[in-house]
Formats: structure tokens, C-alpha cells, sequence
């Protein structure tokens, strides 16, 4: 018995995931919303269908729900980058029924946008670097709180430098503030200390969940790459050899510059804003530091700086080209493991 060949367009929900079967001429051989479970989903399929591909749309828990179609049923699963699936829709109205369908009709000629499905161990080790950088953004705001209040009560500068221990003991025993002011303070200070606590304990979990884990430690032994440097690029990045060029990885990494030519005029618009901002944001900072520490990057910056660039624009220049180096040294690694 031949069996019929079907592509499968999953529009996933909490509660409910939306199917749709589509046969190789792009008919509809079954569509039904269904439990949020894989054997409700499996149910769908017609018998005597053969699922050659299914595609789901990159959101919370989507990447666990095909993870598990692909143990179980044993089906080819593709995420789908739901922006690009969006633009290439031809008709403004959203419903659940025309979202997979349009899911099911591009893994079936092959248009799908594809996001890499990360394993489970780079899922958990994102979870972990994106708490971090939320309690690190939740720090920012509390001393970004603390600075305005003293500008508030118009506080007069210390000579010590901001944030320092010296700094710090004049803001607890001699900094003139009001009662109420003091006592916003003193919450401040608070919060600000248990941030402390959680971001050592959130480090000291990274470093133990990845202390076997080769790309991270070989990430380790470059110049200017610290602990969180090196886990950002696993989580965000996960397998170098997963790009094909250097180039690309710079792109995805949102430190490349946007061609913004038109006819005869060739001109450059600043850095693309698709990227991952997390990742963009370590590799600057890591540039930063490259051009103060590591002669190469050194002269690099020096010789951009002096055509008229800013500093800013010189560290995402240096980025760019140590990601590029970067990709070179590291895809022989992953393609070891």
C-alpha cells in the first residue's frame, strides 16, 4: 500500500494547536484545531499519510513541543521565523486556520524561513544567561534610581568616583537627604544588595554548568572573553559550524553595517537592526576591551579612530572583524564534537 505524501503546518497556542495536513498539489487533506499534546496532533494525520516535513513557528515552548514531535512521531520538524512568515503572507487577516496553512504550504515547496532548533542543554544554558541579564538590567535601573534621587535633592558630588567603596560609604553616612528620601534610599540600597547576591549565585551555577563544556572553555582562553562573554556566545550563538560563513555570523550577530546604496550613490546606514541586541552588546563590549588590550585590535582601532570615526563605531568595526576571526577558530571545534 502506497502511502500519501503530507506536509504539516502546526499554528501552536498554550492550550490548542491549530493543524493543518497539505498534500504534495497543496490540498487540504485535513485541518482541525487540537489539545496542546503530540498524540492529539499525531490523531490529525489522515490514515495512510506520510509526513515528509512539519513546521512550527518559532515562540515560548515551541522549540520543547518539536523536540518532542521529532522523539516521538519521528516526523522532520522545522521552526519558522515568525516575522519572516508574516511578511510573506498575502493577505491581512490572521487567523489560526491561514497561519498553518501557510505554515504547511512553505515546508511543502521549501520557502520555510528556518530557525535552528537549539539542543536541550543550549535551551537551558539561554535560560540561565537570560535571567542573569535581567537581573543585571534590574541592577542598571536601581543605580540609575539612586543617581536621580541625588540630583533630585541636589546632593553635591563627592570627590570619590561613583559606585566605588568610598563612594559608597559617603552615600550611607554622609549624604545630606531629606527623611523620606533617605528611607527610598535605603530600599534602593537594599534591593541592590540582594541583586548582588542572586547575580554571584546565578555565576557560580554558569560555571558549573559549564565546566565540561568544550566551546565554552575554549571561549575562555581568548584574550579579553570572561566568564559571561563566553556563555552568551553558547547560548545566542550554540554551534559555530551551524553558519556557513564568518560573515554570516557577523550578520546574525547585528554588527555588520546595512547597505543603503541607491543607484549611483554607495553609502552605509549604520548597524542592521535584525540581530540578537544581547549578543551585539557583549561582542562591542569585548571589542572595547580588545582595542586596550590585544595589539592587534589596538593598531586597528587607533588606525579607524583617525579617519573621523567615533569610538563607538571603531569597537563595532573591531566586532565585526574579531567575530569573523572568531567563527575560523571555533568551527573546527564544533565540528569535532
Amino acid at each position: 500500500m502506497t502511502s500519501v505524501p503530507a506536509y504539516l503546518g502546526l499554528d501552536y497556542h498554550d492550550e490548542v494547536v491549530e493543524v493543518n495536513v497539505m498534500g504534495q498539489r497543496g490540498e487540504i487533506l485535513a485541518s482541525r484545531s487540537c489539545p496542546n499534546s503530540i498524540q492529539a496532533v499525531m490523531a490529525v494525520v489522515p490514515p495512510g499519510c506520510r509526513v515528509v516535513g512539519a513546521a512550527i513557528e518559532a515562540c515560548c515552548g515551541a522549540a520543547d513541543f518539536a523536540e518532542e514531535l521529532i522523539r516521538v512521531a519521528g516526523w522532520k520538524v522545522d521552526l519558522a521565523h515568525p516575522g519572516f512568515v508574516a511578511r510573506m503572507k498575502q493577505n491581512p487577516d490572521k487567523h489560526d486556520f491561514g497561519d498553518a496553512r501557510m505554515l504547511a504550504d512553505l515546508e511543502r515547496v521549501g520557502y520555510l524561513p528556518r530557525v535552528w532548533l537549539a539542543p536541550e542543554a543550549i535551551r537551558q544554558l539561554r535560560r540561565l544567561v537570560r535571567y542573569r541579564q535581567q537581573l543585571a538590567d534590574q541592577r542598571r535601573q536601581t543605580k540609575l534610581r539612586i543617581r536621580a534621587l541625588l540630583r533630585e535633592e541636589r546632593v553635591p558630588k563627592p570627590e570619590a568616583r561613583a559606585w566605588t567603596k568610598a563612594w559608597l560609604r559617603w552615600l550611607t553616612e554622609k549624604a545630606e537627604l531629606g527623611p523620606q528620601s533617605r528611607w527610598v534610599l535605603d530600599r534602593h540600597q537594599r534591593r541592590l544588595d540582594d541583586l548582588d547576591r542572586e547575580l554571584n549565585l546565578v555565576a557560580r551555577r554558569l560555571v558549573a554548568f559549564t565546566r565540561h563544556d568544550p566551546v565554552v572553555q575554549k571561549l575562555l582562553t581568548f584574550k579579553g572573553v570572561g566568564l559571561v562573554t563566553a556563555v552568551t556566545l553558547r547560548a545566542e550563538i550554540g554551534r559555530f559550524d551551524r553558519f556557513r560563513t564568518g560573515k554570516q555570523l557577523a550578520r546574525f550577530s547585528g554588527i555588520t553595517p546595512r547597505n543603503a546604496s541607491s543607484g549611483k550613490r554607495q553609502a552605509d546606514a549604520g548597524l542592521i537592526k535584525a540581530g540578537n541586541p544581547q549578543l551585539r552588546a557583549v561582542l562591542v563590549e569585548t571589542a572595547h576591551r580588545l582595542m586596550r588590550i590585544e595589539p592587534r585590535w589596538m593598531v586597528l582601532g587607533a588606525a579607524l579612530r583617525s579617519r573621523s570615526r567615533s569610538g563607538s563605531l571603531a569597537a563595532a568595526a573591531v566586532a565585526n572583524r574579531w567575530v569573523r576571526w572568531l567563527y575560523h577558530q571555533m568551527c573546527p571545534l564544533d565540528q569535532a564534537v
